[in-house]
């Protein structure tokens, strides 16, 4: 990935130098194992934890000798072991290093992902709680359809990267398993009780049978759920980017002091964080089909998924971290016009109420297929003539005749329609008070006071 997309600690997991230490610790601790079941000599783990280092430019000179990177790193570093070195990688083989590196790097990438979602859930939570009771107009098929709240549109972003969270933590534990068991997994020329010992200390769990590689539907399960989490992303993403329309205007960007839209039309204002976070997760879905493919080796084992992985292990997670990071700040700061979403609820002279009314009538006796009707014509008369929708409703006879100003009113009323705002909210947060909780409530700053700052 490059490294305008990539943040720091997340690209450090994917270096050379992490990956050949993390192929270290592993081969010291299996040589430790092997010492203390009397299958090698005590000194050689010793000689691993004193001596023990490894030379990159001198690895890939061997390497390009010998065309096999595992026999090029165990070269470099008997040069630095001296004689000890023959007992090292006793048994095993190259998967053994390779899978078993690949599970780390993969949990230790779980693992700031999982600390990005966190962040992320605390701002949408604030500013969940923030719009709460903003009404707004709620779309299908980008049409309006009937009122809803700004803060329900971002509750439900909080359950979707919550479901995320959980599904992250199940693909961590899958992903997070361990393979010492030698040419084929048989453990012919291993003791099982390695892979447990070199298992418990890298915090992961022995594969409970492996071929000569680790299963790969592990894998493919772990792809596929950061494939799922930058769907999540990009859904979010294209709702700002829509409501950030010129014609609808309800919400954008923060467009900070000097920063310039475009170089030929010095008005605008464009969604170019959250349009940069659609692509970023078009590039991590993309990962999703091979690690799937990745799946049918051959018999024990093939290497047709080693360039896959070597490619989407790092461009798939330091993707994501930054794509989270960036939607994370997105919607802290994201600007939102309350008023704007007043004027789109009623520019159509009230026909989103229309359902509404539909039932009244129904409820007074009227017949669904008639009071459809009757709806549908006043609806269209709005449409096509303009003015107020309840003007027209309550110049129909047989609405005159059916409902009573009082039934009207309540019918057009938009707290119908926010009535279970609490309850939602209590399904997702676990408390339907309008404060943000205490885990949330730092750094919270209102949209209208973010808006006076622009």
């Amino acid at each position: 990935m490059i490294p305008r997309y990539s943040r720091p600690e997340m690209t450090a997991i994917w270096e050379p130098e992490t990956r050949f230490r993390i192929w270290l610790e592993i081969e010291t601790l299996a040589a430790e194992a092997m010492a203390d079941l009397g299958q090698v000599p005590k000194s050689v783990p010793k000689a691993l934890r004193a001596k023990g280092n490894f030379d990159i430019a001198r690895i890939d000179e061997i390497e390009r000798e010998v065309k096999h990177d595992v026999i090029a790193f165990l070269t470099s570093v008997a040069e630095f072991v001296g004689p000890e070195a023959r007992f090292v990688h006793q048994g095993m083989t190259s998967s053994d290093v390779l899978d078993t590196c690949l599970a780390v790097q993969l949990t230790r990438a779980a693992d700031l992902l999982l600390a990005d979602l966190d962040g992320l859930l605390v701002v949408l939570e604030r500013r969940a709680r923030e719009h709460k009771d903003d009404v707004t107009i709620g779309r299908s098929h980008g049409i309006h359809a009937e009122p809803t709240t700004f803060g329900l549109k971002l509750a439900f972003a909080y359950a979707e990267f919550a479901r995320a969270k959980e599904r992250l933590l199940a693909a961590r534990a899958d992903i997070a398993t361990c393979a010492i068991s030698g040419a084929v997994g048989t453990f012919a020329n291993v003791d099982p009780r390695v892979e447990e010992y070199v298992a418990k200390k890298l915090g992961l769990v022995a594969e409970p049978v492996s071929t000569q590689v680790i299963p790969r539907d592990r894998h493919a399960m772990f792809f596929a759920t950061l494939g799922v989490i930058a769907s999540s992303v990009e859904r979010l993403s294209i709702e700002i980017r829509h409501l950030q329309r010129t014609e609808v205007r309800e919400a954008e960007e923060f467009f900070s002091k000097g920063q310039k839209g475009s170089s030929a039309m010095p008005h605008k204002r464009n969604p170019i964080l959250t349009e940069n976070l659609v692509g970023l997760a078009r590039v991590v879905r993309g990962a999703v089909v091979p690690a799937l493919e990745n799946v049918a080796l051959w018999h024990e084992r093939d290497i047709s998924h080693s360039a896959v992985e070597r490619v989407i292990g790092p461009d798939t997670t330091v993707a994501l971290d930054f794509a989270l990071a960036r939607l994370t700040q997105v919607m802290d700061k994201l600007v939102v016009y309350p008023e704007r979403m007043r004027a789109n609820l009623e520019a159509n002279g009230g026909i989103v109420f229309s359902g509404a009314v539909l039932l009244a009538l129904t409820e007074a006796g009227m017949s669904r297929e008639d009071a459809y009707r009757v709806v549908q014509r006043n609806a269209m008369h709005t449409w096509d003539a303009g003015g107020s929708f309840r003007d027209w409703i309550e110049k129909d006879p047989q609405v005159k005749a059916a409902l009573s100003k009082k039934a009207l009113n309540a019918a057009f009323d938009p707290a119908r329609h926010t009535r279970h705002v609490d309850t939602i909210f209590k399904r997702v947060f676990g408390s339907a008070s309008g404060a943000p909780s205490r885990r949330s409530r730092a750094g919270s700053t209102t949209a209208r006071r973010t808006k006076r700052k622009k």
